[in-house]
C-alpha cells in the first residue's frame, strides 16, 4: 500500500517556501504521493449568512492543484501526485486533459487524474457550467480525455462536446491517465466508479457498513465484466494529536481492506504552517516507519 498525503490546503496558505517545504519533507520521509481537493472560487458570506459549508468562503485560500503539482514536481524527485478530488464538470475538459497531460510529462508518469462533481452551486453558476447535468456529463468527459491522451488526432462528437479532427501534444506518459473517481453512497456513483473508474477515493473508513459497500462496488464491477482488482482505492486517514496512539491501526485497517492506496490528512487539527504539518508528518514516520 502506497502511503502519501493530502496537501493541508488553507493551513500552508501563500507560502511558496512552505510549499517547496512540505513537498521535499514529504519525499524525504519516505511517503509516495501528495494529493490535493479543488476549489476554484468561494462564497461571499456577508450577503448568506445561512450558508452551509461555512468553512469553504471567499476567504478559504485554495492552491490550484495542478500548477501546485507543476511546482512541486520541479523541487522534487520521485513523489507522485494526484487530485483527490479535482471538480472535473465546472472545468473545460480539453484543457484539463491539457493540463493533467503536462503534469504527467513532469512528474514522469506518476500522476493520478481523481475527479468528483461537487456541490457548490456558486463555482459552477461562476465558471459558467451547468450544475444539474455535472454527473452524466462528467462521463463523456472521462471518455474525451481518454481519448485526447491516448491519440493524437480526435474525431469526437457527443452530447456536450465536439472536437474535429484535432489533438494534444506532448501527450502524458501514461497513456492514458489513471482517472480515479471520489464520492460514493448512491446507487449511480457507485455504478458509476464500478463502470469506468481506474480507483475509487472514498470519504469513509473501514467498517463492517463501508466495507460492505465496497463489495457492492466489487460487485458492480463483476456486473460490467471488470475484474474488482483492476479499480485502486485510495483511503484517507485523519492524524489527530488526541488519537496518535492510533494511527498504526488506522493504517493497518486500510491495508485490510485492500487499499492500494492511503492519504494521511493533516489538516482540521490547529495546526498552522508548513512547520507544523512537517512535524506531525515525522509524529506518523514514528509511528508508522516507512
Amino acid at each position: 500500500m502506497d502511503i502519501g498525503i493530502v496537501f493541508p490546503q488553507m493551513e500552508i496558505s501563500a507560502d511558496r517556501g512552505g510549499v517547496k517545504a512540505f513537498g521535499q519533507a514529504a519525499e524525504s520521509l519516505g511517503f509516495t504521493h501528495i494529493s490535493s481537493f479543488d476549489h476554484v472560487i468561494g462564497a461571499n458570506l456577508e450577503n448568506r449568512p445561512d450558508w452551509k459549508m461555512m468553512n469553504y468562503t471567499l476567504a478559504s485560500e485554495f492552491q490550484e492543484p495542478l500548477v501546485l503539482f507543476g511546482f512541486l514536481s520541479g523541487v522534487t524527485e520521485s513523489l507522485g501526485f494526484s487530485t483527490s478530488i479535482m471538480i472535473l464538470p465546472q472545468r473545460q475538459t480539453v484543457l484539463v486533459a491539457k493540463q493533467a497531460a503536462t503534469v504527467d510529462i513532469l512528474c514522469e508518469g506518476r500522476f493520478r487524474l481523481g475527479i468528483g462533481t461537487g456541490w457548490n452551486e456558486i463555482e459552477y453558476e461562476s465558471l459558467n457550467e451547468d450544475f444539474k447535468s455535472r454527473g452524466k456529463r462528467s462521463e463523456e468527459q472521462i471518455e474525451v480525455m481518454r481519448a485526447l491522451w491516448s491519440n493524437k488526432p480526435v474525431d469526437y462528437k457527443g452530447e456536450w462536446h465536439s472536437i474535429p479532427d484535432a489533438g494534444i501534444a506532448p501527450l502524458p506518459i501514461q497513456q492514458p491517465i489513471p482517472v480515479w473517481l471520489g464520492g460514493g453512497a448512491t446507487n449511480v456513483v457507485l455504478r458509476r466508479i464500478a463502470r469506468i473508474s481506474d480507483g475509487w477515493m472514498p470519504q469513509w473508513q473501514p467498517n463492517d457498513e463501508s466495507l460492505a459497500e465496497l463489495e457492492r462496488v466489487h460487485g458492480m464491477a463483476r456486473d460490467f465484466g471488470r475484474n474488482p482488482s483492476d479499480i485502486g482505492l485510495d483511503g484517507r486517514l485523519p492524524l489527530r494529536a488526541e488519537n496518535s496512539d492510533a494511527w498504526a491501526e488506522g493504517s493497518a485497517a486500510w491495508e485490510a481492506a485492500g487499499a492500494t492506496h492511503m492519504s494521511i490528512v493533516t489538516m482540521n487539527d490547529g495546526l498552522k504552517g508548513a512547520d507544523a504539518h512537517i512535524r506531525r508528518l515525522e509524529e506518523f514516520r514514528s509511528a508508522v516507519p516507512a
